[in-house]
């Protein structure tokens, strides 16, 4: 089981918006060429994120923004924004056990809780990042890519 990659690529989003929004105007083009992923992905997640009050997005000149301070956007925000499971389920429980088996006729009495207890320890980790700490981690990985690279053009 994987966690759908709309997660993963509006954090990408995000990080985005923070390093560039001051040079150049954020638009969907130009975050797909970072993510690597056609512009209708992008325009997709942005969608869901400005629906959750995560972004603003304005059309034309304007382009893409964060919508409230970093530190107050979880990981969790960002899970719940782009439907990242269905039905707010992490685990799709198969259809039709078998009545007739004794394991088939208990075992969502056997595993309903655990998969509850798993859900919530990963809903609970997620609210313990923020975007903050993202962007964070983005600029320091960027500086030090820029020493790296002005410590080699000196060499």
């Amino acid at each position: 089981m994987q966690i759908s990659s709309r997660f993963t690529i509006a954090v990408h989003i995000f990080s985005c918006i923070d390093t560039f929004e001051k040079d150049t105007k954020i638009t969907s083009d130009f975050l797909a060429e970072s993510v690597n992923v056609n512009p209708v992905i992008i325009r997709k997640i942005l969608s869901q994120l400005r629906n959750a009050g995560l972004v603003h997005v304005q059309r034309g000149s304007g382009g893409a923004s964060i919508a409230k301070d970093p530190k107050d956007i979880t990981f969790l925000d960002i899970y719940h924004a782009v439907d990242c499971i269905e039905n707010g389920e992490l685990f799709h429980f198969h259809e039709n056990p078998n009545p007739q088996c004794p394991v088939g006729r208990n075992i969502h009495r056997i595993l309903d809780n655990k998969l509850i207890q798993v859900q919530k320890a990963l809903e609970n980790e997620l609210k313990s990042i923020t975007l903050a700490d993202i962007i964070k981690d983005t600029q320091y990985y960027i500086q030090n890519e820029k020493k790296e690279n002005v410590s080699e053009y000196n060499e």
